[in-house]
């Protein structure tokens, strides 16, 4: 996401470690003016939400928006379930891919996109124990390549 007029704000890093992204869509987010101001100075945690829908609209709960500090009476509930932007038949599609067993929707990351707030979710699959593990296993492994293969390097 680091094409020219992107600038991601916040990501949710957590997110791989604990699923396996099946597939990604970009949203618009629903957002009162101070909370645009919040997220501008970067004042967003994407770590313990999720994607909900319901009633047909999609929304992405336990998202923290700090409050704005010159918003005073307009500052809303930093935890307040906030509408994602979809169309109906993406919101559709989504809806029957997170019925099937073990899938849920998480949010990835918060960025502008020229002068838009955009939230990249994706459909994602929770890892078990022994998943995390093997990626684990694998990371420190290539690690350890490249430290070695950099040590050879310099001589």
């Amino acid at each position: 996401m680091t094409q020219n007029n992107v600038k991601i704000v916040a990501s949710n890093k957590q997110a791989y470690h604990e699923y396996f992204i099946e597939e990604k869509y970009e949203t618009g987010i629903e957002l009162i003016g101070t909370e645009v101001k919040s997220v501008r100075m970067g004042k967003i945690n994407l770590k313990d939400s999720w994607v909900d829908i319901s009633n047909g609209q999609i929304f992405v709960k336990q998202m923290h928006i700090s409050p704005y500090e010159k918003g005073n009476i307009f500052n809303k509930d930093p935890l307040r379930v906030r509408r994602l932007l979809m169309h109906k038949k993406e919101i559709d599609k989504l809806l029957g891919l997170v019925q099937r067993d073990g899938y849920a929707l998480i949010p990835l990351s918060v960025y502008f996109k020229g002068s838009l707030i955009k939230m990249e979710i994706a459909i994602a699959k929770g890892k078990k124990l022994y998943d995390k593990r093997d990626a684990d296993a694998e990371r420190s492994a290539k690690r350890e390549i490249s430290r070695e293969l950099k040590s050879r390097n310099q001589y």
